[in-house]
């Protein structure tokens, strides 16, 4: 398996990528070629042949959640297929894979839409629609993991924003937000978007899933902007007991946080451009 970051808030450090307030990752796994999450802007589309990465030649695209910061770059990337197409390129039809909840509007702080601007029949025209509460296997190791239980006492207790439902608007816990997790012979990858189920309660989920309770690197967003001191003590101690052999927190997760976190974890530098293998 390997993972390529093509999109995060920071670029690493005398690499000429793009960098902004979102997150794509491209990974490849037994030949098939997975976008997971496509930030804000058309950003992944320029970092991605810098990396030597087409994505004209994906499998699949896997959405961690709705949020502006992952899922407005679709725009740009149909836009890449249908040019493509137009001038005779091959382009195979992907699979979308994402919540089942992921299409809903959403709205906070007087913003009127910060849920995907494309419904479902749109990216219905260039996928292959597999919305899943359960989770997915996108190869024999790599997994979407579908809803994230939330069974912490200390991680997704507060709503952002508000949700437009069909039966009316609610609080929004962002139900539909999920994450991938890969096996490999050293134990799990956990990937992650923003990690707003909670990052613990997703490695504990992806655990359950795989079978696996060995965990060799988590990378994502952690959703740690400065956090209640109880959710970033429960993750502190958390992270010292998993002891994963390497934690690449970017995108969400404040400069702070990752000091906090750098005490019990190994931290690792993120930003786009990263390539790991596995």
């Amino acid at each position: 398996m390997r993972l390529s970051v093509l999109v995060d808030n920071n670029t690493l450090i005398d690499r000429y990528f793009l960098g902004e307030p979102g997150l794509s990752f491209h990974v490849e796994d037994c030949g098939r070629n997975v976008l997971f999450d496509a930030g804000y802007s058309d950003a992944f589309l320029r970092n991605a042949p810098r990396m030597g990465i087409d994505l004209r030649q994906l499998n699949a695209v896997v959405l961690s959640h709705s949020h502006v910061d992952h899922s407005w770059g679709l725009a740009p990337l149909f836009r890449m297929f249908t040019e493509s197409m137009i001038e005779g390129l091959a382009c195979p039809r992907p699979e979308f894979v994402a919540h089942p909840e992921v299409f809903l509007s959403r709205h906070v702080d007087g913003l009127p839409e910060i849920g995907s601007f494309l419904q479902q029949d749109a990216v219905s025209r260039f996928c292959d629609m597999n919305l899943s509460r359960e989770p997915v296997w996108l190869t024999d190791d790599l997994v979407f993991l579908g809803e994230i239980p939330r069974n912490n006492d200390f991680e997704s207790l507060e709503p952002l924003g508000t949700v437009r439902h069909p039966d009316g608007e609610r609080d929004c816990f962002v139900r539909e937000d999920s994450a991938m997790a890969c096996r490999t012979d050293d134990g799990l990858v956990v990937i992650t978007g923003c990690s707003h189920a909670g990052i613990c309660n997703i490695i504990e989920h992806a655990r359950a899933v795989c079978g696996e309770q060995r965990v060799r690197d988590v990378i994502g967003g952690f959703h740690l902007q400065n956090p209640p001191e109880r959710q970033m003590q429960g993750t502190m101690d958390y992270f010292e007991a998993l002891r994963a052999e390497r934690v690449f927190a970017c995108h969400c997760t404040d400069l702070a946080s990752k000091i906090r976190l750098a005490r019990v974890a190994n931290l690792c530098e993120a930003g786009v451009g990263l390539q790991l293998e596995y």
